[in-house]
């Protein structure tokens, strides 16, 4: 069974409270020096991006031509754009992954302290009412509630800057377009810009629509992991004579159901995801086709070379994951959103039973780092 959960907002507060805290201090600045190293790399990567859009148009341009000489050029600038790009993308992996196992290593030694002072470990396993598996939300949930964060923030970044870029390609490639409705001469300005708008918010409001459930399916089968995980701990210590009294026959039944719990919720999960695959998948197939029809009708026409068709069409699936970073991202969000509030939960409830205090008067849970020591 879940656990009754404390107001989401709160969770997000006490987690934010607490996880707030390696992003501050004087030893942040190794912290921000960091961040600002990722985005830097973003900034270059997106360099390189804009080169590939312009050398995708130029060698297209070349092709159209028969120009043998110009595409000699193009195939030796393609070796050191595929280099830089390798590297970057090389780069930001050890940047990001370093920021994620850094703030996982500080933030799991502040839950680990906090749950370990004052004996409120011995107190949590005492009450009755909830199932707070602290094991498992420090090893598991603090890792995702970490992890995801760090990938959001550059890859919002990134889309960001994109848009920006890319938009600007799109309204000067694709210029106006000029068509007849009964019988009135109309034109649309950037209509490519306007047109991957419209498109982005369709395919965002359907993956809002479809996997608005997804977060909840996510707490509950991670609530069913961790019974499973209980029910496994405690069969071990009736062998070791350790269990609390019960009879060995509930005891050996107890994970049989917490394993048909968390398969039933692993059902409900691959529905829920094969929901939102529907959309993100179809969007995935669909965009770089949705382009290239836009850009059609002007290249038969002649106002628009098979190099600026490409270009084009380019762009506009590039500006479209921009928009859709949501659509891309959302299984994950759901998944960080129930780790983030499945690590608060954990809080209040710790906070919950140092009696005769208020929260604003409690002690800060932030540890010296030194007290543990860890392999960064």
């Amino acid at each position: 069974m879940a656990e009754k959960s404390a107001d989401p907002h709160q969770e997000w507060f006490r987690f934010w409270e607490s996880a707030s805290g390696f992003w501050r201090g004087l030893p942040a600045w190794r912290t921000w020096l960091l961040s600002a190293a990722l985005v830097v790399i973003v900034i270059l990567q997106l360099y390189v991006q804009f080169r590939f859009n312009y050398w995708n148009r130029d060698f297209f341009n070349a092709l159209e031509n028969r120009d043998p000489s110009r595409l000699r050029v193009e195939a030796l600038l393609l070796i050191p754009l595929c280099g830089a790009s390798i590297a970057l993308a090389v780069t930001s992996v050890w940047g990001r992954m370093t920021m994620q196992r850094l703030w996982r290593r500080w933030l799991s030694i502040q839950v680990i302290e906090y749950w370990i002072d004052n004996e409120r470990y011995a107190r949590l396993a005492q009450v009755q009412d909830q199932e707070m598996i602290p094991e498992y939300r420090i090893a598991e949930d603090v890792r995702i509630a970490t992890d995801a964060p760090i990938d959001f923030a550059v890859g919002l970044i990134s889309s960001l800057l994109t848009a920006i870029i890319f938009v600007r390609i799109l309204w000067n490639v694709g210029g106006d377009f000029a068509f007849s409705l009964f019988g009135r001469s109309l034109w649309l300005p950037g209509y490519l810009v306007f047109s991957v708008a419209v498109y982005s918010g369709i395919v965002t409001a359907a993956i809002v629509l479809v996997g608005s459930p997804l977060t909840r399916v996510i707490q509950i089968k991670n609530q069913a992991e961790a019974e499973l995980i209980t029910a496994a701990h405690l069969l071990r210590d009736a062998g070791e004579r350790a269990a609390p009294k019960l009879p060995d026959p509930e005891i050996r039944y107890g994970i049989f159901r917490a394993l048909g719990d968390t398969l039933r919720q692993w059902r409900r999960l691959c529905w829920q995801l094969m929901r939102t695959t529907l959309v993100s998948q179809s969007n995935t197939l669909m965009a770089p086709i949705v382009g290239l029809i836009l850009c059609a009708p002007k290249f038969i026409a002649g106002s628009m070379t098979l190099g600026e068709l490409t270009q084009a069409a380019a762009a506009f699936t590039l500006v479209q994951s921009s928009f859709n970073w949501l659509v891309d991202n959302f299984n994950r969000v759901a998944d960080w959103v129930s780790s983030l509030q499945r690590v608060g939960g954990l809080l209040l409830a710790l906070d919950r039973l140092d009696h005769g205090f208020s929260v604003p008067d409690r002690e800060t849970t932030t540890a010296p780092i030194g007290s543990v020591t860890l392999i960064e």
